[in-house]
């Protein structure tokens, strides 16, 4: 059974940085293109950001220029740089494959506020 474990978020202010990890178990990561999806309150799940197995990286429109997708396959573990945060980057954020073929994890939450 694959577990997929989030972490790193945090309360931060506009303008700050935080560096979200997600851990995977029981699944190699490297043959999978692997996104980052977040939720906000009130809203739909979206995709953040993804990273293809061979290395290629993809970002929603909102987040371009800000953050930064990459990968660690010996680590088994996908990394999301955020910067420049904004009070509309506030959900929970969440990794799985472009499919959601793993199990979902907790999440981890990103709270941006003054």
């Amino acid at each position: 059974q694959v577990q997929v474990v989030e972490s790193g978020g945090g309360l931060v202010q506009p303008g700050g940085s935080l560096r979200l990890s997600c851990v995977v178990a029981g699944s190699s990561i490297s043959i999978y293109r692997v996104t980052w999806y977040r939720q906000a309150p009130g809203k739909q799940h979206e995709w953040v950001a993804s990273t293809t197995s061979g290395l290629s990286t993809y970002y929603v429109n909102s987040v371009k220029g800000r953050f930064t997708i990459s990968r660690d396959n010996a680590k088994n573990t996908v990394y999301l740089q955020m910067n420049s945060l904004k009070p509309e980057d506030t959900a929970v954020y969440y990794c799985n494959t472009w499919d959601a073929r793993w199990g979902w994890g907790q999440g981890t939450q990103v709270t941006v506020s003054e």
